[in-house]
């Protein structure tokens, strides 16, 4: 991280980075061109193939309200609207929140190996998912289901937990703190599990990931959460600079260390819980993504922050076509299947020159 922040604290003094303006504005047209590519294919393609021409068709016409003459039927409609957009548009949602939260772990801790679940948000809202699981009685909670609702409270208790406990220890404090309570979460996932019987298929879902049971009403109760979280984080992508110097360079630069780092990290943890309730446990993306994108455009958080998500999202929403393709395999296996060698070509850079 040492290279990263003495480039970060370029802008913050006023200097110019190094990376041409041309290059980012070339990376944000090739993501954004990425975004519609995904979109149109995770519409068009699954067991019903329905042409990219109807495809984008029905999305102009159903979204814009665009007049288009009428070529497909009611059924590939209902296919596109009610059944795949939900579900594409979920997926890409997840991928630019899971990004962006592991932008800001990634700068808060100043540990290029964090990831959204770094603060045990993952083993809370596992063994949550695992509790509704066991629960006899199948209430629904506005028909979002007691699974993904146990899921988004135990992620935010755990990092709620974990802050309170060990805040007093710096970022050291932090990182032991979490790996303690997501051990001792992970003993409590292992007794609900064996006690689960016939449910523990259901409880392996949620752990490998994926979006089969994406509505329009989940992504409309997850969209404001991971949304206006992200878009507070990137808004506060100054501070995020500040802070990834050091907490004496942050403080000289005017930042209040203390409330600006627990702000992002609330933030941050609240975006990767209303993913994770949604989609389950996906890993890879918020510890791959963010670096990719440093790659491209350099360290300054202004401009990673949003890219990540843009990347993100094309990463996940490509990954859930592929899951759909492969015959409905978990995305979580997806993901990591791509993502881990991706990773190992990035730390057999780090050896040549290139530092996370």
């Amino acid at each position: 991280m040492a290279s990263e922040t003495r480039a970060i604290a370029a802008p913050l003094t006023g200097i110019r980075l190094g990376r041409s303006r041309w290059r980012t504005t070339a990376v944000v047209v090739v993501a954004f061109a990425a975004v519609a590519g995904v979109l149109v294919l995770g519409v068009g393609f699954g067991s019903v193939a329905i042409a990219p021409g109807d495809s984008v068709a029905i999305l102009a016409h159903r979204l814009f309200g665009l007049p288009v003459e009428r070529t497909w039927s009611a059924a590939a409609e209902t296919i596109v609207i009610d059944l795949r957009l939900p579900r594409v548009l979920s997926a890409m949602l997840v991928g630019a929140g899971l990004a962006v939260a592991g932008v800001t772990f990634q700068g808060l801790l100043r540990n290029p190996l964090a990831d959204p679940y770094v603060l045990g948000t993952a083993s809370g809202a596992a063994l949550g998912a695992a509790i509704a699981v066991l629960i006899p009685v199948r209430l629904l909670i506005l028909e979002l289901g007691l699974l993904n609702v146990f899921a988004f409270v135990g992620a935010l208790v755990t990092v709620a937990v974990v802050y309170r406990v060990g805040r007093s220890g710096g970022l050291t404090g932090l990182l032991l703190t979490g790996y303690a309570v997501g051990s001792l979460l992970a003993a409590g996932l292992a007794m609900t599990m064996y006690l689960s019987g016939s449910n523990l298929r259901q409880i392996f879902s949620f752990l490998l990931g994926g979006f089969d049971g994406a509505s329009w009403l989940r992504l409309a109760i997850a969209l404001p959460l991971v949304v206006g979280g992200s878009v507070a984080i990137v808004l506060r992508s100054r501070s995020l600079n500040g802070l990834l110097l050091g907490d004496e360079a942050a403080a000289n630069l005017g930042v209040d260390v203390r409330r600006e780092r627990a702000i992002l990290l609330a933030l941050a943890s609240l975006v990767t819980a209303a993913g994770v309730a949604i989609s389950g446990l996906i890993g890879f993306v918020g510890l791959l993504v963010p670096h990719l994108v440093r790659l491209a455009v350099g360290p300054d958080a202004r401009r990673v922050l949003p890219l990540s998500a843009v990347v993100g999202a094309v990463l996940l929403g490509g990954a859930d076509l592929v899951a759909r393709m492969a015959g409905d395999i978990p995305v979580g296996v997806v993901t990591a299947l791509v993502g881990a060698p991706i990773f190992v070509l990035l730390l057999r850079r780090t050896r040549t020159g290139y530092e996370l």
